[in-house]
């Protein structure tokens, strides 16, 4: 529902709030498509030089709404458009500086979507975890390519197979993050750093961001991940993965083979 994204565009700097925090901001598929929307439509509005991404309440988001997961796992859900790959791809081709403002727990795809942001600012408080396996997925957003490059492998493989959180000090100090701040200031000094790259040559931001981004190496593992995401979704492994976690208890792989 396009409430549970808000949008608020002032002082060129466009504020893309998700805003489900009675469900720990998971992302729908509506969702999705409304922050595909958005960021889409910057490319062709002068007036947004930034982009602002955070979430409201005390979590930045729980990641997908598994119960979406589950109905496509089990073969309930319907045939509409999925608009996730569509918000990843805007995030990947955005022209525009993107900013995160992360407090609290953020989740599978709300830490990948960070590898794609050009500034992140982390609260305190906040917990990053990439639990892919845990649900018998594979990675997204790139992020089997981005987040070794970014952290090491070893680091990175920690984070995808164990699914472990990060802490905000942790995950500054590999290289998620540019910064930590206190949770109380974080919408504020997200502003404040928004502002300061909106005042800077637009056109000179915009090659130096491509000059640093692999678009088109980015998009080719995106689709390879989706690919392989999809078979993921649909196999007796993720079939187990969300009856336990739907039943409250530990998924049992044991007489599942590979």
């Amino acid at each position: 529902m396009t409430e549970h994204v808000t949008v608020n565009s002032a002082q060129n700097v466009l504020t893309l709030t998700l805003n489900r925090p009675e469900k720990m901001n998971a992302l729908t598929n509506a969702m999705y498509a409304r922050l595909a929307d958005a960021i889409a439509g910057a490319e062709n509005n002068t007036s947004v030089r930034v982009i602002v991404i955070r979430g409201e309440g005390g979590m930045f988001t729980s990641g997908n709404d598994l119960g979406e997961f589950s109905a496509v796992a089990s073969g309930k859900a319907g045939s509409e458009e999925r608009h996730s790959s569509r918000f990843l791809r805007a995030l990947a081709s955005s022209t525009r500086p993107l900013v995160a403002a992360v407090n609290g727990r953020a989740v599978g795809v709300g830490t990948t979507m960070l590898l794609h942001c050009d500034f992140v600012l982390l609260a305190d408080d906040a917990l990053l975890s990439t639990p892919f396996v845990n649900l018998a997925l594979v990675p997204e957003a790139a992020s089997s390519l981005l987040l070794p490059a970014r952290i090491g492998y070893a680091r990175a493989y920690e984070m995808f197979a164990l699914g472990m959180p990060v802490t905000a000090e942790q995950a500054a100090s590999w290289g998620i993050a540019n910064r930590v701040v206190p949770t109380a200031d974080l919408h504020q000094e997200a502003q404040k750093i928004a502002q300061l790259l909106a005042s800077r040559a637009a056109g000179s931001l915009k090659l130096t961001k491509g000059l640093m981004k692999q678009r088109e190496s980015v998009a080719s593992q995106m689709d390879l991940e989706g690919a392989q995401f999809v078979e993921c979704l649909k196999s007796p492994e993720a079939r187990e993965a969300f009856a336990a976690f739907a039943q409250k208890r530990a998924p049992d792989f044991s007489q599942i083979s590979a």
